[in-house]
């Protein structure tokens, strides 16, 4: 079984080096997709960060050389 880490902002930003405020007003929405990056339980405004897929979409973006146009569902466009 696959244990998912869970983890929140404040936590994200001390893993990445960033501040917490960047995370919430550029990352969310352009770079980390809610429902794929993170999710907010119950519906309240508090957000969790899936940790093992953030991580995983760092190192297959930082291998690909061509630009690529993220879409909504998640995926992205080469283009």
């Amino acid at each position: 079984m696959v244990q998912t880490s869970f983890i929140t902002t404040e936590e994200l930003a001390h893993r990445l080096h960033y501040n917490t405020r960047y995370i919430r007003q550029f990352l969310l929405d352009s770079v980390l997709m809610e429902g794929v990056h993170y999710f907010r339980p119950f519906g309240r405004r508090k957000i969790l960060f899936i940790w093992e897929a953030i991580e995983r979409d760092m190192m297959t973006a930082s291998t690909l050389q061509a630009p690529l146009i993220p879409l909504a569902s998640g995926g992205v466009c080469h283009g």
